[in-house]
């Protein structure tokens, strides 16, 4: 994947400004004129056609007058389908998506606005820092507001999954904790075994791990007037780090070109002693690596000084445009309330976002014996819920934020810029593109 793929005038933010633009006065199509209510997920079958199923079938018994029609996207594709439906009118009547994506289209009033429509006692049903993702602030006309566009659906937080075989052999008892540990054993893999400790991806459209990697040792990003806060002593000490890991050549050199999920190709063919993802790929572990399943244990996410832990948020949106939005906030209340949640989340390994099935689930996972790597990946997913939070501030020009400070930061690591300037450029970037 290019790491230039967003140029310096044309990110995703102002694409996606410019293709709603363009497309507002065409004729909208017309949507199949039937009474099904459409559900758009992303890439969910086969593994859950069944519970899908049984949770509609259960709906439409409920609610005679709709009729569910689930589409499955893969991931890759949701998001050019679904700006293509938003900006043709097309678009199904709720849709499973994460708040970063969303949030650029929330801004542009793309979203039911849930505020106006889910009472308060609903509300308080889910996680308050949870619900919390899904909120983002509007100014129109010189007035500010906040604006929920999605509800709370399921949720992962990172674990570490190590191969324990690696990590004896480099003589390490225990898997690192904090970054501070990481860096360290990475010198003694690489000396001991020739193998990498770890992979993170530095691509600035890809994964966010190194944006919240700069929370976690004490950066703050923003600050409330909306401008640079990370040109400080943190900001400058957490860009050396990952200077100093790819100049020592203890990271790979793919992380400036390959994203997140190079990293678990390298875990599964044992290139790499470590993995940060979340317990939903043990299965792709098990499946297509078995020998290094075997080897493998998992442990909590790593952090830094702050001991902050992340969790990523997927939600669901109702478009605004719908001529069925109250259908559409039923049926979306419906697949996150608490009895819902609480059975997808075991039948997958993802998190519930409801305050009462959160505690029902640690509760009954907790007392169930970890004999695989998959439930021992659960538990611990599970258990540190209570100290995570979304790091990365939910914002529609995100993206540009992730560009400044990844292309700055490999600048550095390419010795074409020195820590110092490399921080202050991204700083600058940011404030000179932002919206005041």
């Amino acid at each position: 994947m290019n790491q230039t793929i967003f140029s310096k005038q044309f990110s995703f933010y102002f694409s996606i400004a410019i293709i709603l633009s363009s497309l507002s006065g065409c004729n909208p199509q017309q949507k199949d004129n039937t009474d099904s209510l459409e559900f758009w997920t992303m890439q969910l079958k086969p593994n859950f056609t069944n519970y899908f199923a049984d949770l509609n079938t259960n709906f439409e018994t409920q609610n005679q007058t709709v009729k569910l029609r689930w589409v499955d996207v893969p991931w890759s594709a949701m998001e050019n389908k679904i700006l293509t439906s938003i900006s043709a009118k097309t678009a199904p009547d709720v849709v499973n998506l994460n708040p970063k994506f969303a949030s650029q289209l929330a801004a542009r009033n793309a979203w039911l606005n849930l505020d106006e429509v889910v009472r308060p006692e609903v509300k308080a049903t889910y996680l308050p820092k949870i619900w919390q993702a899904s909120t983002i602030e509007v100014c129109q006309e010189n007035k500010c507001s906040d604006r929920t566009f999605g509800l709370p659906w399921y949720l992962t937080t990172t674990i570490t999954i190590y191969n324990k075989t690696l990590l004896n052999t480099a003589g390490i008892q225990q898997p690192p904790q904090t970054y501070q540990e990481l860096a360290a054993a990475a010198k003694i893999i690489k000396e001991k075994t020739g193998k990498y400790a770890f992979f993170i991806s530095f691509v600035p459209n890809d994964s966010g791990d190194v944006l919240e990697s700069l929370v976690k040792m004490g950066v703050n990003l923003i600050d409330e007037s909306g401008r640079a806060a990370f040109d400080t002593t943190e900001g400058k000490a957490a860009f050396q780090y990952w200077v100093d890991l790819y100049q020592q050549e203890l990271i790979p050199p793919e992380v400036l070109t390959q994203g997140h999920r190079y990293g678990i190709e390298l875990y599964q063919m044992g290139e790499t002693a470590l993995l940060s993802s979340g317990a939903e790929f043990v299965d792709s572990i098990n499946n297509n690596a078995p020998t290094i399943a075997e080897v493998s244990q998992v442990a909590p996410q790593i952090s830094g000084t702050t001991g902050k832990k992340s969790v990523a948020v997927m939600n669901l949106v109702i478009p605004r445009d719908t001529e069925k939005s109250q259908q559409a906030l039923d049926y979306a209340l419906y697949v996150t309330n608490t009895k819902n949640q609480l059975a997808f989340a075991k039948a997958s390994s993802v998190l519930p976002s409801t305050v009462d099935a959160v505690e029902q689930y640690i509760k009954d996972i907790e007392q169930q014996p970890q004999t695989n790597l998959k439930e021992q990946a659960k538990k611990v997913s599970a258990t540190q819920l209570k100290d995570a939070e979304v790091l990365v501030p939910v914002r529609e020009d995100l993206p540009i934020l992730q560009k400044a400070i990844y292309e700055n930061l490999q600048a550095a690591m390419l010795n074409e810029k020195t820590v110092e300037k490399a921080v202050k450029d991204a700083a600058n970037e940011w404030d000179s593109q932002i919206k005041n």
